[in-house]
């Protein structure tokens, strides 16, 4: 792949790694498109063992995601309908305030889906953080695993 081709890919993948971050676009998808699209182009074994290595790095950080943040707010006592309420009320709140709605909405709606179960502004608090450390628990992980990828990626660049 030529110099302006890879310049592309990277700059692709930067805009996954911010769609993470501000989950405004797909991030992950972003980045496994991208760097299929250099094996492709590219071709050759290193290319695919690269691709298959980015591929594995995203599939690993999207289950932990799921799982560790998923098994710490069960132990805390939050229940999905408290975090589906948050997300709607969230997805509301982007179209409000863009992109902070999104955050702020989250937590609004979590905390008000809490007090309406717990009757107690204490515990309904409580609840509605160990959501909000789950979901930022949940954006690190897939972070860190986009960040692999993509320094797996670079790294192929640059030094094969």
């Amino acid at each position: 792949m030529s110099g302006g081709g890879e310049l592309l890919v990277g700059l692709v993948i930067a805009v996954g790694l911010i769609g993470i971050v501000v989950p405004i676009l797909p991030g992950v998808a972003l980045i496994f498109a991208a760097v299929l699209v250099w094996a492709v182009m590219t071709g050759g074994s290193t290319a695919w063992a690269v691709f298959g290595v980015v591929t594995a790095l995203l599939v690993v950080s999207g289950i932990v995601k799921y799982t560790w943040p998923g098994g710490r707010m069960r132990t805390a006592g939050v229940p999905n309908r408290s975090l589906l309420v948050g997300g709607v009320v969230g997805i509301v709140g982007f179209f409000v305030v863009p992109v902070l709605g999104l955050f702020l909405g989250f937590i609004a709606g979590t905390y008000v889906a809490e007090q309406y179960r717990l009757r107690n502004h204490t515990r309904a608090w409580a609840s509605t953080w160990h959501a909000c450390k789950a979901v930022g628990l949940s954006i690190l992980v897939e972070l860190l695993g986009a960040l692999l990828a993509s320094a797996v990626w670079l790294g192929a660049v640059l030094f094969a």
